[in-house]
């Protein structure tokens, strides 16, 4: 067993652009709690989270962390405190402490062995967390845990953490591929995965897509949506575009080790060429299509998440939508104007036609001819079939 020093809580400073910044390590939980609170921002190079400096701001973001170890700098504290209106909120300001984890040199080996097995970023990331994050919920060795922790620790990130089953599914994955496939444990296999929830995806209208598209001036962040809903494209999949990929002669679009790590090829719109054309004469992008920051590194999903919040608020549309709304919207509208649910298969990339069937339950295309019993009825009773 390894005993080593690391700080498992959150990080609340005010920094030097006047804005509060939060940070601390990668937990799915912390992050679906920072972005109920408006106003969020994620800075990938510093890899914190800032919000405008407030009271207000402040108070909300101990509220959502509340029961979390929270580590909050003097000048913030002092700030609240002189607050006329601040109310008591309980801060638990724990010093960092000790506590059982996979060790570095075990921690190292699982991530070798993804990036050698090819598993995103993302992925990789997840499963060390959860399996750290596993060893930590038990308290035990490597060599001692059996079936029943698993089974508790996927009991607490249901009951207490409440996290959603795509999330609950990706931590026995990471525990599944660690101790099943690396340490030839059997023990993983006999956890039965959740239901997936049966949740529709969120469409919009075609006039709400014109409407966000419409309200950005920005060429390059126009041009980003407007390929990720002409294409049907993952946001995972703009991000990491090159020029070359771009296939303006058989107007396609290359997309390279995507879902996984299949290559396809999807539609290239006349209309999202002619706006992306424009951005490159602006731009002279070198090796990303879309750079970030750093000119070596794409932009990131985060940032094409926040440029579509920033359209939607813009245009005006309701809560409840992400970027990858556009991609939902792209495969409904093709359906809904007659295209076979195989070519919208192929476009998307959809291993099973299964996962593509879904749009039939949110297209309007059927539905919408059929004539609801009551219409008849008031029909029947305009024309004096039913008497008052």
């Amino acid at each position: 067993m390894c005993i080593i020093k690391i700080m498992n809580g959150i990080e609340i400073k005010k920094g030097l652009d006047r804005k509060i910044t939060v940070s601390f390590p990668y937990n799915p939980s912390y992050i679906a709690k920072v972005k109920t609170i408006s106003g969020y921002r994620w800075h990938t190079d510093k890899k914190h989270w800032s919000f405008p400096d407030s009271n207000e701001t402040l108070k909300k973001i101990l509220k959502v962390f509340e029961g979390e170890e929270i580590h909050i700098d003097s000048a913030l504290q002092s700030q609240l405190s002189h607050s006329i209106n601040a109310a008591p909120i309980p801060i638990s300001t724990g010093k960092s402490h000790r506590t059982r984890c996979i060790t570095p040199d075990s921690s190292e080996e699982l991530r070798r062995e993804l990036v050698l097995r090819k598993y995103n970023y993302k992925t990789v990331k997840s499963y060390i967390y959860f399996n750290r994050d596993f060893l930590r919920f038990s308290g035990k060795t490597l060599t001692n845990i059996n079936d029943e922790d698993v089974k508790n620790y996927l009991l607490y990130l249901v009951e207490e953490k409440q996290f959603a089953t795509s999330i609950i599914n990706q931590a026995i994955n990471a525990l599944k591929f660690y101790y099943g496939t690396m340490l030839k444990k059997e023990f993983v296999y006999e956890v039965k995965r959740p239901h997936k929830d049966k949740k529709l995806p969120v469409i919009l209208s075609k006039e709400e897509v014109a409407s966000i598209l419409s309200s950005i001036d920005n060429i390059k962040h126009k041009a980003i949506l407007m390929l990720v809903y002409s294409a049907g494209l993952r946001v995972s999949e703009v991000v990491r575009l090159t020029s070359e990929d771009i296939d303006s002669k058989r107007m396609l679009i290359h997309i390279r080790e995507a879902k996984d790590r299949k290559d396809r090829y999807t539609m290239l719109s006349e209309t999202a060429l002619e706006v992306l054309r424009k951005y490159l004469q602006e731009y002279k992008p070198v090796k990303w299509l879309f750079m970030g920051i750093k000119p070596e590194k794409h932009i990131s999903t985060r940032t094409v998440q926040a440029i579509f919040e920033q359209a939607c608020e813009k245009a005006g549309i309701i809560e409840g939508v992400s970027a990858h709304s556009l991609r939902h919207s792209f495969a409904t509208h093709l359906l809904e104007s007659g295209t076979d649910l195989r070519y919208i298969q192929e476009l998307l990339g959809h291993k099973s036609s299964k996962t593509t069937e879904i749009y039939t339950h949110v297209s309007n295309k059927d539905i919408g001819r059929i004539k609801s019993p009551l219409d008849s009825l008031f029909e029947k009773e305009n024309r004096g079939g039913i008497k008052r």
